[in-house]
């Protein structure tokens, strides 16, 4: 009984330590990118979403995916329909036709627009002074989307300037999640 009581409390307390993403706002990422640079890393999604929450819960909710994104990254949420106010090279995005109490889909915000986002979930990708390297649409699993996580966060995507180098690129990619 003793044993099995010991299992039950290991078991709940290694689920309580399980890593999750240290999710912020835009504007708190970039002002952590002024501290201490490091890439930012956005889950752009809406509210009414299936494939954003699956998203978020099978990809973001693996744990060495969050681990890697929490060393690597600022991770950002934002919801793409929201009213936040997003402060980005020198302009203040907003949503101003966001009615509060409409269900289901809502306005687009500005900010979603000018990333010239093509649908949700997207998974959008910020250099280490806050300017934009690339969105990715759509649900990735954890394992596709590791190799755009390590590509980006070490820099070689870079020297990805041909369709040739990204597939030789993807062939000799070895995952680890």
């Amino acid at each position: 009984m003793k044993n099995m009581l010991l299992i039950i409390l290991l078991l709940i307390a290694g689920s309580t330590n399980a890593q999750k993403i240290k999710w912020m706002s835009m504007d708190e990422a970039l002002a952590a990118q002024e501290k201490e640079p490091r890439k930012i890393i956005m889950d752009v999604y809406t509210s009414w979403c299936g494939p954003c929450k699956l998203l978020d819960k099978n990809t973001f909710g693996d744990k060495e995916v969050a681990k890697f994104i929490n060393k690597n990254y600022y991770p950002v949420k934002f919801n793409a329909e929201g009213p936040e106010e997003i402060t980005y090279q020198d302009f203040t995005y907003t949503n101003p036709n966001y009615q509060p109490a409409r269900k289901g889909r809502n306005a687009t915000h500005s900010f979603a627009d000018a990333l010239k986002l093509t649908g949700y979930p997207s998974i959008v990708f910020f250099q280490e002074n806050g300017t934009l390297i690339q969105s990715l649409p759509g649900y990735k699993s954890p394992q596709e989307l590791e190799i755009y996580l390590k590509m980006i966060a070490n820099d070689d995507y870079k020297g990805l300037t041909t369709v040739e180098a990204w597939q030789d690129y993807q062939k000799n990619f070895k995952g680890a999640f």
